[in-house]
């Protein structure tokens, strides 16, 4: 198990996956790991569903946190293909957050909401003590569908092309430059580029237009791990080779210059907002297009080929790539917090 951050496979097929409570029959997914939605089968439709804490950073601003923080539990319904449509959603907050701050917290998240067709159907909310920002609870998304038309992360097939959006640790540089970025030997202009990797850490809208502009066959937002933990989980998981051009991998204003001062590999890091999209390639043009009218960088980075007789691998420019084991970002954000703070 890695000391941060999610559980790692090993200790995944030990412990959780022999150990799931009763064996039903309605569960048509269940945990899976690499796959971050389970599935119910509700009289013949698909109850797609998926969990995650709840973090928000007021130093960057309540509404934007907040709202941050909500797409990151939507986005792994909206993966799959299938709308977010209810979500339940559970607040144990620190005595510090006062009424006005939940105020518009909740605000926030409502206004979200109801732009997306997303209604509130439960949840809890206090106050407890010897509890702090920026871990403030968690919450369950759903959304209803038909079990054909469900985006699997695993699903890639050979012949397939692979598209990213955004690119390699978009929400890491935007989330440590905006609170970091006078510690950073950098120009104020670098900075400011890298800040407005905040505006690209939004990605259910992106997911649900890929998935209804052509035929996409699976889906993995570039969460903790970065890049490259997306690719090898979403390879392992189908079974195939994913073949990945280095020169193709888009990189945001500001990223390198960031990932280079921090010393942090930017395929490593964390960038909620990007999407890797495996397509059929009849559907790449007509998901790209999509996504650009969305004002959403796009770039077409590998294809899916047969796997070897090792499983599923993922090779850049033909040499093997490997899961991060620990999303380096978590150290940098704890080294920079510690020198603020002394």
């Amino acid at each position: 198990m890695t000391d941060l951050g999610k559980i790692d496979r090993t200790f995944f097929d030990r412990h959780i996956a022999p150990n799931l409570g009763a064996d039903r029959d309605d569960v048509a997914v269940g945990p899976t790991h690499g796959v971050d939605f389970g599935v119910l089968d509700i009289g013949g439709q698909a109850l797609v569903t998926a969990t995650d804490p709840l973090s928000i950073l007021p130093d960057l601003g309540l509404e934007w946190a907040s709202r941050f923080a909500l797409d990151v539990v939507l986005a792994d319904v909206a993966v799959s293909g299938v709308d977010p449509s209810h979500l339940s959603i559970c607040f144990t907050l620190p005595e510090e957050v006062t009424d006005d701050d939940f105020a518009t917290i909740w605000q926030t998240i409502h206004a979200e909401c109801e732009d997306l067709g997303v209604a509130v159907v439960t949840g809890h909310t206090a106050r407890y003590a010897d509890l702090s920002y920026p871990w403030l609870g968690a919450a369950t998304a759903m959304g209803v569908g038909t079990h054909e038309d469900i985006v699997r992360p695993d699903g890639a097939n050979k012949g397939d092309r692979l598209l990213l959006t955004n690119g390699p640790a978009v929400e890491s540089v935007g989330l440590l430059s905006t609170l970091f970025g006078e510690q950073l030997p950098l120009s104020d202009d670098v900075i400011t580029a890298a800040r407005g990797r905040l505006e690209e850490v939004f990605s259910v809208r992106d997911a649900l237009t890929a998935a209804a502009a052509g035929t996409v066959t699976a889906m993995h937002d570039v969460t903790e791990g970065g890049l490259a933990g997306a690719l090898t989980e979403m390879a392992d998981g189908a079974g195939v080779r994913f073949a990945i051009n280095r020169a193709a991998v888009p990189m945001r204003p500001g990223v390198r210059e960031v990932c280079d001062s921090l010393e942090i590999d930017p395929w490593a890091a964390t960038s909620c907002g990007s999407l890797v999209i495996a397509v059929e390639p009849d559907s790449v043009d007509d998901v790209r297009k999509a996504l650009a009218d969305r004002g959403t960088p796009v770039a077409e980075i590998g294809r899916v080929e047969a796997a070897g007789t090792t499983g599923g691998t993922v090779t850049v420019d033909d040499e093997r790539l490997e899961h991060p084991r620990v999303d380096p970002s978590w150290e940098a954000y704890a080294k920079l917090a510690n020198e603020t703070n002394t």
